[in-house]
C-alpha cells in the first residue's frame, strides 16, 4: 500500500502541479470560473488568486463532476496499480480485495465514481470550450481515464464496472438518458457566457445544478 500510495502521489503531483498545461486547461474545460453564479455555500471558492492550490476542495471536485472526468477521485490511482501488476502483484492485490474490508470498500466507492464518468462527455466540453492547442492533453486525461477503469476491474476482477452492485447500475443507467441533454445544454451556455452572453445565465446555472443533482456526489 505504501509504494502504491507514493505512485499515486506522484503521479497526481506531475499532472496537477507540474503539467504547464494543466491550470489553463483546466479553467478553460471546467465551469471553475462561472461557480460563484452558484451562489452556494458560506466561504468563497477560492482562498485567494492563485493557481489550483487556492481552490477550496469543493469547488475543485465540483468542478470536474460537471465535466463528467472526476479527476481529483481518480488520477494516480491507475498508475498506482499499473506499477504494482507490473512488479507481479496481481494476486497480492486481488486478495487484499477480497479480505481486508478496507480495501474493499475503497475500489468500490471508486468503481461507482468512475461509473459515473464518461470521457465522451469531457470530450465534448473539450471540442466546445479549450483552444485546439490543449485539447491533446485533454485527450490525454481521458485514455488516463479509461486506462484506470481497466485497471480497477483487474483488481476487482469484475467484468465491467458496479457487476456486483444491480441496484446502483440500475440507477446510473436510468439517469444517463437524462444527463447528457444537461451536459450539452451546459457547454452550449458556457460557449455563449464566456463571450459576454449575459441571457444564459439561468441557463447555465439550471444545468450546473442538474448535474450535481444527477451526479448525487459533488465535492
Amino acid at each position: 500500500m505504501e509504494d502504491m500510495s507514493r505512485s499515486s502521489y506522484r503521479k497526481y503531483r506531475e499532472i496537477v502541479y507540474e503539467e504547464p498545461r494543466f491550470v489553463e486547461y483546466f479553467r478553460h474545460a471546467t465551469p471553475e470560473r462561472e461557480l460563484g453564479l452558484l451562489n452556494i455555500g458560506s466561504r468563497p471558492q477560492k482562498r485567494k488568486e492563485g493557481g489550483v492550490e487556492t481552490l477550496r476542495a469543493i469547488p475543485w471536485v465540483f468542478s470536474w463532476t460537471q465535466t463528467r472526468l472526476h479527476l481529483p477521485v481518480w488520477l494516480g490511482l491507475g498508475t498506482a496499480v499499473h506499477d504494482a501488476l507490473g512488479k507481479g502483484r496481481q494476486e497480492d492485490l486481488r486478495d487484499m480485495y477480497r479480505n481486508w474490508p478496507f480495501a474493499r470498500s475503497f475500489f468500490s466507492l471508486i468503481s461507482m465514481v468512475l461509473a459515473k464518468a464518461d470521457p465522451r462527455i469531457s470530450a465534448l466540453y473539450d471540442k466546445g470550450l479549450v483552444p485546439e492547442e490543449l485539447q491533446p492533453f485533454g485527450q490525454d486525461l481521458q485514455d488516463l481515464l479509461l486506462e484506470t477503469v481497466d485497471h480497477v476491474l483487474n483488481v476487482t476482477g469484475e467484468s465491467r464496472l458496479l457487476e456486483n452492485e444491480e441496484t446502483m447500475a440500475l440507477a446510473l443507467e436510468n439517469r444517463r438518458p437524462w444527463m447528457a441533454p444537461l451536459n450539452v445544454a451546459q457547454v452550449a451556455a458556457l460557449e455563449r457566457y464566456r463571450k459576454g452572453d449575459e441571457e444564459v445565465v439561468d441557463a447555465l446555472i439550471i444545468s450546473m445544478k442538474g448535474v450535481a443533482a444527477g451526479m448525487q456526489n459533488t465535492g
